[in-house]
C-alpha cells in the first residue's frame, strides 16, 4: 500500500513516557546497543503487543521504528486486515508515518482514509461521504476493534470501505 500519513500527537499513548524512562534506566547501553537502539526495541514490542491486544493476526510480523516511522512486514488474510494493522500502528501517539509493506493472501478494493477532524461525528462523516448519515454503522464496524464507541470520534484516521 505504501506510506501513510497520521497525526503524530493524537491517538494511543501506547509507548508510555514513564516506561520509556524506566526502561532506558533498568538496561544500560551495551557496546552493540545504544540508547537510540534500545528506545526503538521498546517500541517495536509496544506496537507488537498493541496489534495483539486488537487481535489483529499478522504472520511473520516484523515492525520497525525509526523516529516517528513505523515500517510493517508480514502476511495478514485480506484488506481490511492490513488497513486495521496500519490504522492501530499509525492511531499512536508518537508515530507519524506508517510504511506499509503488508503482502495480502486475499485482494480486495483499498478503503479510503479519512483523518476525523474537531467537530466530526461517525454520522457527519457517514453522511459527507456516503450520503447518508445513517451509515455510520459501517465506518464503526469498518474501525473495530480501535473504535469500541461509535459515538465517541477521536481525532485520528479512520478506514471508509467503499459504498456497497
Amino acid at each position: 500500500m505504501g506510506l501513510f500519513d497520521f497525526v503524530k500527537n493524537a491517538g494511543t499513548a501506547a509507548f508510555g513516557k514513564q516506561a520509556a524512562r524506566r526502561q532506558l534506566r533498568r538496561r544500560a547501553p551495551t557496546p552493540h546497543r545504544s540508547p537510540a537502539e534500545l528506545d526503538a526495541m521498546k517500541r517495536r514490542k509496544a506496537l507488537e503487543k498493541l496489534l495483539a491486544e486488537l487481535s489483529l493476526q499478522v504472520e511473520n510480523l516484523k515492525i520497525d521504528v525509526t523516529g516517528d516511522v513505523a515500517t510493517v512486514h508480514g502476511l495478514v488474510d485480506d484488506q481490511a486486515e492490513r488497513e486495521k494493522v496500519v490504522l492501530a500502528l499509525g492511531n499512536v501517539i508518537g508515530i507519524a508515518r506508517v510504511d506499509d509493506r503488508l503482502e495480502t493472501k486475499q485482494k480486495s478494493a483499498e478503503s479510503q482514509m479519512y483523518t476525523v477532524v474537531a467537530g466530526d461525528s461517525l454520522s457527519k462523516i457517514a453522511k459527507k461521504l456516503y450520503g447518508n448519515a445513517g451509515k455510520y454503522n459501517v465506518i464503526f464496524e469498518a474501525n473495530r476493534p480501535m473504535l469500541k464507541d461509535p459515538t465517541r470520534s477521536t481525532r485520528q484516521v479512520l478506514r471508509i470501505p467503499p459504498a456497497g
